[in-house]
């Protein structure tokens, strides 16, 4: 069984409608920083790589 939607967003310090959004990919609506916080609060570790267009 899984955690409910209002205790994650809760966990996370989001409202339940971001959660939402995030949860169906709506990840424009996320500033980079924003989604590095939540990676972070989520105790994910963040690696951002930057390679030279082709």
């Amino acid at each position: 069984m899984g955690v409910a939607p209002k205790e994650s967003a809760a966990r996370l310090g989001l409202a339940e409608t971001r959660l939402a959004d995030l949860l169906r990919g709506k990840i424009d609506k996320f500033s980079i920083d924003g989604l590095v916080d939540l990676a972070a609060t989520a105790g994910l570790h963040v690696r951002i790589r930057v390679a030279e267009a082709t």
